[in-house]
């Protein structure tokens, strides 16, 4: 990139505007990268939804049956705390279901349940697989490759994101850490991060789905019950990826949502107004 001159000192231009500071456009992300990342909504909504009523027929995690209700699963026992405790639930009819109820198709759906989360299973790989031919074609996976100097880094970005709303609050400036790469430190991370859980989440599902025939692999997981211990914390990394991801773009403003549907970046000064 050249460097921007000074009229003053060519003599050459006649203008007597001043020189701002040149704000480059840059490509961001792939045609695919952008289709499969937005294809990923409507997918893992389906996903969890439908596996949660899938775990509502064989809960992972048991207690023995409370001699008042014979209730034995702890997501149940999670719902009824909710009933008891929040106000306006106290007179809801089935406290133990409150959580399939509202945070999946719903008890007893386990036949539906299959289907959708096996239709989403499909497409979630289908998908996956655009997205890396996204990432190739366009060289965005050198973008995810981690860095020596990303501990740090991360940190740096953490402590930023964490202060940006009291810095909102007291009125006073929170600047933005400087990085010269696609992604930030805590951005790579993650983005590194999740493809390689949703390889896991793919494998372990597979060998719930079809234990004898993949006998293998689910030993590989410590066998089917640890396999599904396995799958059910991944659908949680997720989860747990989703929200602060949607948070932190709001937080990071407006060309981050557009890079992802346009595909392009308007935040790219030369290296000297960066530096500045």
């Amino acid at each position: 990139m050249s460097r921007s001159t000074n009229p003053g000192k060519e003599g050459a231009s006649t203008s007597t505007l001043p020189e701002q500071p040149r704000v480059l456009v840059a490509r961001r992300h792939h045609l695919l990268v952008r289709w499969s990342h937005w294809l990923n909504v409507p997918i893992l909504l389906g996903l969890v939804l439908s596996g949660i009523s899938i775990y509502w027929s064989s809960p992972i995690y048991q207690h023995k049956p409370d001699p008042r209700t014979g209730n034995f699963d702890v997501a149940a026992d999670i719902g009824v705390w909710i009933c008891a405790h929040m106000p306006g639930l106290y007179h809801y009819k089935n406290p133990p279901d409150w959580i399939y109820t509202h945070l999946s198709l719903g008890p007893g759906m386990l036949a539906s349940a299959l289907r959708l989360h096996w239709l989403c299973a499909y497409a979630f790989m289908l998908n996956g697989a655009v997205y890396v031919a996204g990432l190739i074609a366009g060289g965005g996976w050198r973008g995810l490759l981690p860095r020596r100097t990303d501990l740090f880094d991360a940190l740096r970005m953490f402590h930023y994101y964490v202060g940006v709303p009291f810095a909102k609050l007291a009125r006073r400036p929170w600047p933005h850490p400087s990085f010269n790469t696609k992604y930030n430190a805590l951005q790579r991370t993650a983005y590194f991060s999740v493809p390689l859980a949703g390889g896991l989440s793919v494998a372990t599902g597979w060998a719930v789905h079809k234990p004898m025939q993949f006998h293998w692999l689910a030993a590989i997981f410590g066998g089917f019950d640890t396999a599904r211990v396995w799958h059910f914390w991944l659908m949680w990394v997720f989860i747990l990826f989703v929200v602060p991801h949607v948070i932190l773009v709001f937080v990071d403003g407006w060309d981050t949502f557009r890079g992802m549907i346009t595909g392009w970046s308007s935040r790219v000064t030369p290296p000297e107004v960066q530096g500045q």
